[in-house]
């Protein structure tokens, strides 16, 4: 036999050996480089910190819509109202409060659970101009200026609240004299913020 042809048949021996003793271990031979580092830890979305879900016992009980992952999930908060507050009053601080939890930084333990938030502070929030449904809600910033995921934010914690009316809608405007309007958190806009506006129409005059 020729010395090429003899290099040729060891090379294949030894790589027949190899490959039965790989499979004889349990282990498939791959031509794939792999990696065996750690593998990336996932966002779980759920909070177990009992400072956090006790917090409620500060005020009234709420919850707040925040980001994780690329959907919209809510957590326990609460807002402090004086007693004996009128409704129209009680409405706006309400819908104030919970805009200030949504844009404060999420807790040590919401953030370890994947939580974040795209609303940003200093907007303020008050009832209706002459002229809006009753249960209009104007804010400091137009709700067209805000991203898709702030407005997404504050439509649904809005909506799921006593500062709307509790049928999953809530009647927006912004600071300057356009009409208000009706926005609505949609199942598709809590699983896709980023992606899905709210829906909105357009609201009669009072």
């Amino acid at each position: 036999m020729k010395p090429v042809k003899r290099d040729r048949a060891r090379r294949l021996l030894a790589l027949s050996l190899l490959a039965g003793l790989l499979t004889g271990c349990g282990i498939r031979a791959t031509e794939v480089p792999t990696d065996f580092g750690p593998a990336p830890s996932r966002v779980h979305c759920s909070l177990t910190d009992p400072e956090v879900t006790t917090q409620t016992t500060r005020g009234v009980p709420v919850q707040v819509f925040l980001l994780c992952g690329s959907s919209l999930v809510s957590v326990d908060r609460a807002v402090r109202v004086p007693d004996g507050t009128a409704d129209s009053a009680r409405r706006v601080l309400v819908a104030q409060g919970l805009f200030d939890e949504l844009a404060e930084s999420p807790s040590v333990a919401e953030k370890e659970a994947g939580f974040t938030t795209d609303v940003r502070g200093g907007m303020k929030v008050s009832g209706p101009a002459p002229g809006d449904p009753d249960d209009t809600l104007r804010l400091s910033t137009s709700p067209g200026d805000l991203t898709s995921y702030a407005l997404a934010q504050l439509v649904c914690t809005f909506s799921d609240s006593a500062a709307a009316e509790g049928d999953g809608s809530v009647v927006l405007g912004g600071p300057d004299t356009d009409r208000p309007r009706r926005y609505e958190c949609t199942d598709e806009v809590r699983s896709r913020p980023g992606s899905t506006e709210p829906p909105s129409s357009e609201v009669p005059d009072n």
